[in-house]
């Protein structure tokens, strides 16, 4: 289970073949890594499972292997244009998961490998950006020299790339973290990193492509992989608001808008998020949401209709679909306007 889906097996994967079953999308949404919070956005789960499976439908056709298999419809594992109402399952391959050992921050990976053979989740998120908008942690993590930018330092203003940044951090840890080239090398196992970035930037072009098609703005998201006999498949869930953010005419169209609301409205609950994993990592300690004393409340009603619009008519908006009785986007995304303002 995850903090906004849960995991159904129907057949576990073994060392030489791939198993079957089921995410199940609730409304449930995570910020901060926080987990669950403590109320709900009505149609998130539908929205980001009809985006998914539209994603991979897409990524099927040119040619990129992933892990899907279609949505749950009335029992029936069908294509999304099949489905008679907004899927919230989606029926994919299971590959195995080991368990990652660990001593405080110091995560055993040759034992996680040990135990996955040649069919696997890698461990890793691998991040693709075609902007860096103000407040990105590459910013602060890196120079625009690091990225060949013709850049003295960062401006003021987002920077759009003419070619992705492509990243790696951690899946697995309590607090992720990004990599070096050479350390995803290592804990991705035996799947090339240099492979796990060709089918990383093949994803943000299919993603990106599709947006444009929308008029919408695909500025960065992340992808999770399983390798399997020598084969890297798209795995979890792709191209949503969710892992990715998107934009339109300027505007945000993202988890990130839940992200910032709560930064605006609830920044001693914030602070003490931030505050935990500092002193968690001072400690050496994985478990940083225990030392959090400060817990987040509950969105009013109206901020809450904000975001279920904002998914659901982006979901209309990306796919071309009439998925979800929503606003046009345009209105959608001037609530969210409003909202930033609050």
């Amino acid at each position: 289970m995850t903090s906004v889906k849960d995991f159904r097996v129907e057949q576990e994967a073994t060392d030489d073949e791939l198993g079957r079953g089921a995410f199940v999308f609730t409304d449930d949404y995570s910020v901060f890594d926080w987990g669950k919070m403590p109320d709900r956005i009505p149609d998130k789960g539908a929205s980001l499972c009809s985006m998914g499976a539209f994603n991979f439908e897409l990524l099927e056709k040119s040619g990129v292997p992933t892990h899907y298999r279609g949505v749950v419809d009335d029992g029936d594992v069908v294509p999304l244009r099949e489905a008679t109402s907004p899927p919230w399952e989606m029926a994919i391959d299971l590959t195995q998961v080991p368990e990652l050992p660990h001593d405080g921050r110091d995560y055993d990976y040759d034992a996680y490998h040990a135990d996955a053979a040649e069919n696997y989740l890698v461990p890793l998120e691998i991040v693709f950006r075609n902007q860096v908008p103000v407040g990105s942690s590459l910013r602060s993590r890196t120079t625009p020299a690091d990225h060949d930018l013709d850049l003295e330092a960062w401006p003021d203003e987002a920077v759009d790339l003419a070619e992705p940044i492509v990243e790696f951090s951690t899946k697995y840890e309590r607090s992720d973290r990004y990599l070096s080239r050479e350390e995803a090398d290592r804990i991705a196992g035996v799947a090339s990193v240099e492979d796990l970035e060709a089918v990383a930037r093949d994803v943000n072009d299919v993603v990106t492509e599709q947006a444009a098609s929308q008029h919408l703005d695909h500025e960065d998201g992340k992808i999770e992989c399983l390798y399997y006999q020598g084969e890297i498949r798209v795995a979890d869930v792709v191209g949503t608001f969710d892992e990715n953010r998107f934009s339109y005419e300027g505007t945000q169209l993202s988890k990130e808008v839940i992200r910032q609301y709560h930064k605006r409205t609830q920044p001693e609950w914030v602070d003490a998020v931030q505050a935990a994993k500092a002193e968690a990592k001072e400690r050496d300690e994985a478990d940083w949401k225990a030392l959090c004393d400060v817990d987040p409340e509950p969105l009013d009603e109206d901020v809450l209709e904000v975001a279920r619009d904002m998914y659901a008519a982006g979901t209309n908006a990306y796919t071309g679909m009439d998925l979800f009785d929503a606003p046009p986007l345009s209105s959608a995304v001037g609530a969210v306007q409003r909202l930033g303002r609050q």
